[in-house]
């Protein structure tokens, strides 16, 4: 930077980067190289920055508190006072113009019953948040590296089932077509297969960010931050998630709205697409040297005591040497010493810039709560958080090698030409990357980046510096650094590959096209005309006459009903009408004294009775109109209603359940997956750098879950995030619980009853109750089974009765036949005891018993063949039953397996990649 004295600038010289050092007035120039962002141009930026927030929350903090105020139930008076700001006057001076007592108000809530049943429903509702991985390396290691060690447990539960089912069916195993009706490619396909693969399987990095949601849950109290971010949604209509960069961790914080700036373009959605966006707040010193003072050095610290109402922007004129801090070195000579002059800037930023009720913006808008009225600003200190996207130089380098190479690479600022890049200038001059022969050609282009910083300093109107005892100078930190400057974790855009995000989430949710209205907003004209409308109510009850009696007041008396009523007598006349019901009357001479000519006394009828009741109604109309703003309705809000069926009141909050799932579902299905996906990617990024990550937290069920995995493993991992909120859930799994508490029928135990009174989600219910139905259809099976065998023993017993009995009179029957054949055969034999027919020299009796001895034994060995056969064939049967008794084992030891595998599918990568190393 070069430096000028006066007359080089009287003679026209002009700052080489268009902007002074010591400035802070104008915008930094942000397309500037690398070394020339040093920490002071850092601090400018944060300077420049601040200043815009302020600004920014001038425009914005009155409307934002006047909601907040109106959901607390807070009376705002300047909402019912006749200014040219105030947006409800002519509603105002219309009710006002009666019955100027309507000012000295009381606060009749509509807005904070609607923002409180809403934000209980919402406390009611469930949310289910999924990951899926879906990067290449994810893709390919679930196909190659997780299926197989999973489809051997599946693969073999297929296989189980079909061999039993062929060998029910009697079917031959050796059979080739049955062999390949077994073959793993044809099970593969089975439809629960392919089921698992594309619905319950998960890798182990979309593990670990589950197992990470969970944990960040537990450490943030996320529901807890949930619900406030959802009440600031309805009051204010936007809301800010801030992740802050630790230097080895990470926190996420739910930001003030009335706090927090931002510059976006007008159709940009989400604030994490602004150019930048910061958070201002006080704090004390012990909070700053709490949360900063790991960053700050000895010196910094130490000027923390000497902490006073001084600001750090400026230096005051007075009493000051002019070293030209308010001189523009980018404008002429003549610009900076004529209008606007010199002595006119040098006021201007003295002057107090402070906010609209003519003071700071941050001490106004933070008076509003329990801290700072009390104890006042004195002893705290401006701190802002911001971010802003600057420009960064990258280059598309292309280099061409002697042997013809093309090697394409992406450079930043720092890369040295080595090679000197030689064209092909014959047809065209422009020397391109098309007509590079050899060299380096670099084709340099701009990209966004996020920077940030801390600023620390007293809070004081803007620009402006004490002159009395010692100033604190400003403190500019990084936000996990002593300096400012670029964050260590870029978040990705969502579109461009150069794309970067602000480390701040959120949105405002109904500005296109339009101011930003949130509910409050909707509904705050019908709550300030309610409010008054009510109070002329409560005053018109106060100045209530009722009944009157008009007659002559010299018929008092003066004593009467034994006392002496003197000069008090109306007093007494009251007390006696009140006490007896009566009011006694002297019309003497001597008691009025003169001749009363007064005689017709009468009774006034003073009641406001039509006025009072003109209010009602249009207090009922603001009401009414309220609630339709909106689309709330009195059943909504559990107001009785007289005469309405059960099914039209019904309808009526299924109507108004739709008008309003809107705010729900911007928050919850819009919004909170972005803040899952960039909570995500900053856990990530830390946990990358880890050999291991260990995680641990206690579950819903109160049990301790520990999950590792190697931090190498998430480097270079893309998650996409899913995100689902459903309606009423609390009270849908009430319902349940009762349901399954009352039925009996259910056949869940004393154990499967408790762990339904722990469920916290309906997921797990239905899961119980699902076990709970399969548990009682087996058990009915079961007995079905017992049943049918019972009748089937008890018909087989009687059957083989009836057999037995058959048999034993077939054996008695044949024993009787072959009885009587031998007989008859002895018998014939004796016949030839004496003949040799044959001429054997034995007798035909001795032949004829031969032959009756070979038939009986050839009938013996006859039988006992045949009872080896069927001692074989239950042999057979035995063993066929012995086979399909280790085919069940088997397939019980596959389920158990299987299930083991789809609930730590952890522990087997682990030991491969052990084996592996090995």
């Amino acid at each position: 930077m070069k430096v000028f004295n006066a007359m080089q600038l009287k003679n026209g010289a002009k700052a080489e980067n268009g902007y002074s050092g010591s400035a802070s007035l104008t915008q930094p120039i942000q397309f500037i190289p690398a070394k020339q962002k040093d920490e002071n141009w850092a601090a400018w930026n944060l300077d420049w920055l601040e200043l815009q927030g302020m600004n920014f929350l001038k425009q914005n903090s009155r409307k934002l508190l006047k909601n907040y105020k109106l959901a607390k139930g807070i009376i705002d008076k300047t909402d019912y006072i006749i200014e040219e700001d105030n947006d409800y006057k002519d509603l105002v001076d219309v009710l006002t113009k009666e019955d100027q007592s309507a000012l000295e108000l009381k606060f009749y809530p509509i807005i904070p019953n609607v923002v409180n049943v809403l934000s209980g429903e919402f406390s009611k509702r469930y949310s289910k948040v999924q990951f899926r991985a879906v990067d290449d390396k994810s893709y390919n290691e679930m196909l190659e590296q997780k299926r197989a060690q999973v489809e051997e447990n599946l693969l073999a539960d297929a296989s189980n089932k079909i061999i039993m089912q062929m060998l029910e069916m009697g079917a031959n195993m050796e059979d080739p077509e049955i062999q390949q009706r077994l073959a793993p490619e044809n099970i593969k396909t089975l439809p629960e297969i392919q089921d698992f693969f594309s619905k319950d399987y998960r890798s182990m990095v979309e593990e670990w960010a589950s197992h990470q949601l969970n944990v960040d849950e537990e450490r943030f109290k996320m529901q807890e931050l949930e619900e406030r971010a959802f009440r600031d949604m309805l009051i204010t209509d936007r809301e800010f998630w801030h992740f802050r960069m630790l230097e080895d961790d990470y926190d996420l914080e739910l930001w003030n709205p009335v706090l927090t700036f931002y510059h976006k373009s007008p159709d940009t959605r989400y604030i994490s697409e602004s150019n930048y966006a910061g958070k201002l707040d006080l704090m004390t010193v012990a909070d700053v040297i709490d949360k900063y003072g790991y960053l700050m050095n000895e010196k910094q610290l130490s000027s923390l005591q000497q902490i006073h109402p001084s600001t750090s922007a400026r230096y005051q004129v007075s009493g000051y040497q002019n070293d030209g801090a308010y001189y523009d070195a980018s404008k002429s000579h003549s610009w900076n010493t004529s209008s606007p002059s010199l002595a006119y800037r040098q006021f201007m930023s003295n002057n107090s810039n402070g906010g609209v009720y003519g003071d700071d913006v941050i001490n106004q808008i933070l008076n509003e709560g329990e801290d700072l009225p009390m104890w006042g600003q004195s002893s705290l200190m401006r701190v802002g958080t911001i971010y802003w996207k600057t420009q960064r130089k990258v280059g598309h380098l292309t280099k061409i090698t002697e042997e013809g190479e093309v090697i394409q690479d992406i450079i930043d600022e720092s890369f040295k030409v080595t090679e000197k890049p030689l064209y092909d200038d014959s047809i065209f001059k422009n020397k391109t990357k098309e007509n590079l022969i050899q060299g380096e050609h670099i084709d340099w282009i701009w990209i966004n980046e996020v920077w940030g910083g801390v600023k620390i300093g007293p809070n004081l109107p803007l620009n402006w510096r004490s002159d009395v005892g010692n100033n604190v100078n400003p403190i500019y930190l990084g936000i996990n650094r002593t300096k400012p400057g670029r964050i260590p974790f870029q978040f990705k855009g969502d579109q461009s590959l150069y794309g970067c995000k602000l480390p701040i989430e959120g949105r405002v949710f109904s500005d296109r096209n339009t101011r930003s209205t949130s509910l409050v907003d909707l509904m705050k004209a019908y709550q300030i005309g309610y409010n008054m409308v009510n109070n002329q109510i409560a005053d018109i009850l106060v100045d209530e006459l009722g009944t009157i009696i008009m007659f002559d007041q010299n018929s008092l008396p003066r004593h009467s009903m034994g006392e002496d009523w003197g000069k008090g007598n109306y007093a007494k006349a009251f007390v006696a009408m009140k006490d007896f019901q009566m009011l006694p009357l002297d019309t003497s001479i001597t008691n009025t004294e003169n001749a009363t000519n007064f005689n017709h006394y009468q009774t006034l009828n003073m009641e406001q009775t039509n006025r009072l009741m003109s209010r009602i109604q249009l207090a009922n109309y603001f009401k009414q109109q309220a609630f339709d703003a909106i689309g709330i309705n009195p059943q909504r809000l559990g107001a009785p209603i007289g005469q309405e069926t059960a099914t039209g009141i019904t309808q009526a909050l299924n109507q108004s359940y739709a008008q309003t799932e809107i705010y729900f579902t911007q928050h919850a299905d819009h919004l909170m997956p972005r803040i899952h996906q960039m909570r995500t990617d900053l856990a990530q990024y830390y946990h990358s750098t880890n050999p291991s990550v260990r995680l641990s937290y206690t579950s819903s069920a109160d049990e301790k879950v520990n999950f590792v995995i190697n931090g190498t493993d998430l480097l270079l991992r893309d998650f996409n995030v899913f995100a689902t909120t459903k309606t009423n859930h609390r009270q849908t799994l009430e319902q349940l619980k009762q349901l399954a508490m009352q039925n009996n029928t259910s056949g869940a135990s004393i154990y499967d009853l408790g762990n339904i009174i722990k469920a916290d989600s309906i997921a797990e219910v239905t899961d119980i109750l699902k076990d709970a139905e399969t548990k009682q259809a087996q058990l009915k099976e079961q007995e079905l089974q017992q049943q049918r065998e019972m009748q089937e023993n008890e018909l087989k017993a009687r059957a083989e009765e009836a057999q037995m009995k058959l048999q034993v009179q077939l054996e008695e029957s044949e024993k009787e036949r072959q009885k009587d054949i031998q007989v008859a055969e002895i018998r014939a034999a004796g016949y030839g005891s004496t003949v040799d027919i044959n001429e054997n020299k034995i007798n035909d009796y001795q032949d004829a018993m031969k032959d009756i001895r070979r038939a009986n034994e050839r009938t013996e060995d006859f039988n006992f063949k045949r009872e080896q056969a069927t001692v074989k064939n239950s042999m057979e049967n035995s063993k066929l039953q012995i086979e399909r008794e280790r085919l069940n084992t088997q397939k019980e030891i596959a389920n158990k397996n299987l299930e083991i595998a789809r609930e730590n599918k952890n522990k087997y990568d682990v030991k491969g990649k052990k084996n592996e190393k090995k």
